[in-house]
């Protein structure tokens, strides 16, 4: 960053770093100590919706790769479309494959990265349970580096349990690089992977 940039406050965005994805497994670990959540076995990658053979080769390759994988029941990633447009490549496994699930969102992710899609990946989330079934996700903001938790609370309507939040963010501080900033903690109603 030059003097330029910096008198007219222009700053470099972060570059993502796809392997903070490999601290989730740790994360998770404290999580379960702190507030009693185990993973789901569900995770997804949201990305701009993108159309066209370069993206359906690119969903072949990315289907080839992980159906390799032995250990899988089912497809290895489902293509949804949300209520908003965004495409979701999720993935699903058992709740103590974790680690496989990690591998799986950074194995999408490296894809779409490795063929001309990183511009349109938005964000990775993991999904996680507490012994009532509530719902908790760890997000990872592609274009950021960093992690929030989403936490929505049951029933109708849309509404968030930020005390919640807040207290995943606290335990995880010392796991995952987490956002600073709240007004980044977007929520993520009806992702699939959820």
């Amino acid at each position: 960053m030059g003097l330029l940039d910096i008198l007219l406050g222009r700053t470099k965005p972060v570059a993502p770093d796809l392997d903070r994805l490999f601290a989730l497994p740790s994360a998770a670990v404290t999580l379960e100590a702190a507030a009693s959540f185990t993973p789901t076995g569900r995770g997804a990658v949201c990305f701009a919706t993108v159309e066209g053979a370069a993206f359906e080769q690119t969903h072949r390759e990315v289907q080839a790769l992980l159906d390799a994988d032995a250990d899988r029941d089912g497809p290895p990633v489902e293509l949804r479309r949300d209520a908003f447009g965004y495409s979701w490549l999720v993935s699903e496994r058992t709740p103590d494959q974790l680690p496989q699930l990690v591998n799986d969102l950074h194995a999408v992710n490296s894809s779409m990265e490795v063929n001309g899609f990183g511009p349109q990946l938005l964000c990775s989330l993991a999904g996680f349970e507490n012994p009532e079934g509530r719902s908790l996700s760890l997000v990872y903001l592609y274009k950021r580096g960093t992690f929030y938790p989403f936490a929505p609370l049951p029933g109708e309507g849309q509404r968030r349990d930020n005390p919640l939040e807040l207290r995943v963010k606290a335990a995880l501080s010392g796991d995952l690089r987490i956002e600073e900033d709240l007004g980044r903690w977007f929520p993520l109603w009806g992702a699939p992977g959820l």
